[in-house]
Protein backbone atom coordinates (compact mmCIF):
# COMPACT_ATOMS: atom_id res chain seq x y z
CA UNK A 1 0.00 0.00 0.00
CA UNK A 2 2.84 2.37 0.84
CA UNK A 3 4.40 1.69 -2.51
CA UNK A 4 1.21 2.59 -4.35
CA UNK A 5 0.96 5.88 -2.45
CA UNK A 6 4.50 6.78 -3.48
CA UNK A 7 3.71 6.00 -7.13
CA UNK A 8 0.54 8.08 -7.05
CA UNK A 9 2.41 10.86 -5.28
CA UNK A 10 5.21 10.83 -7.84
CA UNK A 11 2.72 10.70 -10.71
CA UNK A 12 0.81 13.63 -9.22
CA UNK A 13 4.03 15.61 -8.75
CA UNK A 14 5.14 14.85 -12.31
CA UNK A 15 1.71 15.84 -13.65
CA UNK A 16 1.74 19.13 -11.73
CA UNK A 17 5.26 19.86 -12.97
CA UNK A 18 4.21 19.19 -16.57
CA UNK A 19 1.14 21.43 -16.27
CA UNK A 20 3.26 24.20 -14.75
CA UNK A 21 5.93 23.90 -17.46
CA UNK A 22 3.32 23.96 -20.21
CA UNK A 23 1.49 26.93 -18.71
CA UNK A 24 4.63 29.00 -18.11
CA UNK A 25 5.44 29.87 -21.74
CA UNK A 26 1.78 30.53 -22.55
CA UNK A 27 1.34 32.94 -19.65
CA UNK A 28 4.60 34.70 -20.45
CA UNK A 29 3.63 35.15 -24.12
CA UNK A 30 0.20 36.52 -23.20
CA UNK A 31 1.66 39.08 -20.83
CA UNK A 32 4.37 40.17 -23.23
CA UNK A 33 2.27 40.97 -26.30
CA UNK A 34 -0.20 43.84 -26.58
CA UNK A 35 -2.21 43.44 -29.75
CA UNK A 36 -4.17 46.69 -29.66
CA UNK A 37 -5.55 49.18 -27.20
CA UNK A 38 -8.91 50.93 -26.86
CA UNK A 39 -8.28 54.68 -26.73
CA UNK A 40 -11.80 56.08 -26.95
CA UNK A 41 -15.43 55.41 -27.68
CA UNK A 42 -17.18 58.09 -29.73
CA UNK A 43 -20.76 57.99 -31.00
CA UNK A 44 -20.86 54.28 -30.19
CA UNK A 45 -17.70 53.46 -32.18
CA UNK A 46 -14.53 52.15 -30.58
CA UNK A 47 -11.33 53.94 -31.56
CA UNK A 48 -8.26 51.75 -31.19
CA UNK A 49 -4.56 52.56 -31.21
CA UNK A 50 -4.41 50.82 -34.61
CA UNK A 51 -6.98 53.36 -35.91
CA UNK A 52 -4.70 56.21 -34.81
CA UNK A 53 -1.75 54.51 -36.50
CA UNK A 54 -3.73 53.95 -39.71
CA UNK A 55 -4.96 57.55 -39.77
CA UNK A 56 -1.36 58.76 -39.63
CA UNK A 57 0.05 56.15 -42.06
CA UNK A 58 -2.55 56.80 -44.76
CA UNK A 59 -2.65 60.57 -44.32
CA UNK A 60 -6.28 60.81 -43.22
CA UNK A 61 -5.26 62.87 -40.22
CA UNK A 62 -2.09 64.89 -39.98
CA UNK A 63 -1.22 65.83 -36.43
CA UNK A 64 -0.17 69.36 -35.67
CA UNK A 65 3.32 69.56 -34.23
CA UNK A 66 2.81 68.60 -30.61
CA UNK A 67 4.45 66.70 -27.84
CA UNK A 68 1.85 63.93 -28.14
CA UNK A 69 0.85 63.08 -31.73
CA UNK A 70 -1.28 60.12 -30.56
CA UNK A 71 -3.44 62.47 -28.45
CA UNK A 72 -3.66 64.92 -31.35
CA UNK A 73 -4.75 62.28 -33.90
CA UNK A 74 -7.12 60.65 -31.39
CA UNK A 75 -8.82 63.99 -30.79
CA UNK A 76 -9.36 64.39 -34.54
CA UNK A 77 -10.69 60.81 -34.81
CA UNK A 78 -13.14 61.48 -31.97
CA UNK A 79 -14.32 64.57 -33.85
CA UNK A 80 -14.58 62.48 -37.03
CA UNK A 81 -16.85 59.93 -35.35
CA UNK A 82 -19.08 62.68 -33.94
CA UNK A 83 -19.27 64.27 -37.40
CA UNK A 84 -20.06 60.90 -39.00
CA UNK A 85 -22.94 60.41 -36.58
CA UNK A 86 -24.31 63.78 -37.73
CA UNK A 87 -23.66 62.92 -41.39
CA UNK A 88 -25.59 59.66 -40.96
CA UNK A 89 -28.59 61.62 -39.67
CA UNK A 90 -28.77 63.75 -42.82
CA UNK A 91 -27.50 61.22 -45.38
CA UNK A 92 -25.69 63.17 -48.09
CA UNK A 93 -25.41 61.45 -51.46
CA UNK A 94 -23.05 58.49 -51.62
CA UNK A 95 -19.74 59.18 -53.35
CA UNK A 96 -19.20 57.52 -56.70
CA UNK A 97 -17.04 54.41 -56.96
CA UNK A 98 -14.68 56.45 -59.16
CA UNK A 99 -14.25 59.08 -56.43
CA UNK A 100 -13.52 56.41 -53.84
CA UNK A 101 -11.03 54.71 -56.18
CA UNK A 102 -9.27 58.05 -56.80
CA UNK A 103 -8.90 58.67 -53.06
CA UNK A 104 -7.64 55.13 -52.47
CA UNK A 105 -5.09 55.66 -55.25
CA UNK A 106 -3.99 58.88 -53.52
CA UNK A 107 -3.53 56.94 -50.26
CA UNK A 108 -1.50 54.29 -52.11
CA UNK A 109 0.64 56.97 -53.75
CA UNK A 110 1.87 58.09 -50.32
CA UNK A 111 4.06 54.98 -50.27
CA UNK A 112 7.22 54.53 -52.34
CA UNK A 113 6.30 51.01 -53.48
CA UNK A 114 3.54 48.43 -53.50
CA UNK A 115 5.39 46.43 -50.85
CA UNK A 116 5.60 49.51 -48.58
CA UNK A 117 1.86 50.00 -49.03
CA UNK A 118 1.16 46.33 -48.21
CA UNK A 119 3.45 46.61 -45.17
CA UNK A 120 1.47 49.63 -43.96
CA UNK A 121 -1.77 47.69 -44.33
CA UNK A 122 -0.29 44.82 -42.33
CA UNK A 123 1.23 47.13 -39.70
CA UNK A 124 -2.07 48.91 -39.09
CA UNK A 125 -4.19 45.77 -39.26
CA UNK A 126 -6.52 47.03 -41.96
CA UNK A 127 -7.37 45.55 -45.32
CA UNK A 128 -8.46 46.97 -48.67
CA UNK A 129 -12.13 46.77 -47.72
CA UNK A 130 -11.54 48.79 -44.55
CA UNK A 131 -9.47 51.31 -46.51
CA UNK A 132 -12.26 51.75 -49.09
CA UNK A 133 -14.88 52.16 -46.35
CA UNK A 134 -12.83 54.81 -44.54
CA UNK A 135 -12.31 56.71 -47.78
CA UNK A 136 -16.04 56.47 -48.54
CA UNK A 137 -16.86 57.90 -45.11
CA UNK A 138 -14.34 60.71 -45.56
CA UNK A 139 -15.95 61.63 -48.88
CA UNK A 140 -19.41 61.60 -47.24
CA UNK A 141 -18.13 63.98 -44.56
CA UNK A 142 -16.73 66.29 -47.24
CA UNK A 143 -20.02 66.24 -49.18
CA UNK A 144 -22.01 67.02 -46.03
CA UNK A 145 -19.71 69.92 -45.12
CA UNK A 146 -19.98 71.26 -48.68
CA UNK A 147 -23.80 71.18 -48.36
CA UNK A 148 -23.85 72.79 -44.94
CA UNK A 149 -20.96 75.27 -45.24
CA UNK A 150 -20.52 77.19 -48.47
CA UNK A 151 -17.07 76.38 -49.86
CA UNK A 152 -16.57 79.99 -51.01
CA UNK A 153 -17.22 81.40 -47.52
CA UNK A 154 -13.96 82.83 -46.14
CA UNK A 155 -15.11 81.85 -42.63
CA UNK A 156 -15.86 78.27 -43.68
CA UNK A 157 -13.17 76.59 -41.53
CA UNK A 158 -14.08 78.71 -38.49
CA UNK A 159 -17.74 77.75 -38.93
CA UNK A 160 -16.83 74.06 -39.24
CA UNK A 161 -14.65 74.31 -36.13
CA UNK A 162 -17.51 75.93 -34.16
CA UNK A 163 -19.91 73.23 -35.37
CA UNK A 164 -17.51 70.44 -34.34
CA UNK A 165 -16.99 72.09 -30.93
CA UNK A 166 -20.78 72.04 -30.50
CA UNK A 167 -20.88 68.35 -31.44
CA UNK A 168 -18.19 67.71 -28.81
CA UNK A 169 -20.11 69.62 -26.12
CA UNK A 170 -23.24 67.55 -26.62
CA UNK A 171 -21.49 64.50 -28.05
CA UNK A 172 -21.40 60.98 -26.80
CA UNK A 173 -17.74 60.09 -26.28
CA UNK A 174 -15.28 58.80 -23.71
CA UNK A 175 -11.58 59.45 -24.15
CA UNK A 176 -9.57 56.71 -22.38
CA UNK A 177 -6.15 57.78 -23.62
CA UNK A 178 -3.90 58.39 -20.67
CA UNK A 179 -6.41 56.89 -18.23
CA UNK A 180 -4.73 54.80 -15.60
CA UNK A 181 -1.26 56.18 -16.29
Amino acid sequence: MGRRTVSVGRALSAFCLCVWLLALPASTAVRAETIDRVLAVAAGHVIMLSDVTAAREFGWVTPDPSSDPVREVLSKLIDRELVLAEVDRYAPPEPSDEAVDREVATARARFPSASAYQAALARTGIDEKHLHETVRQNLRIRAYQDQRFTPANPRRQALIDEWVAGLRRRGDFVNLYGAGQ
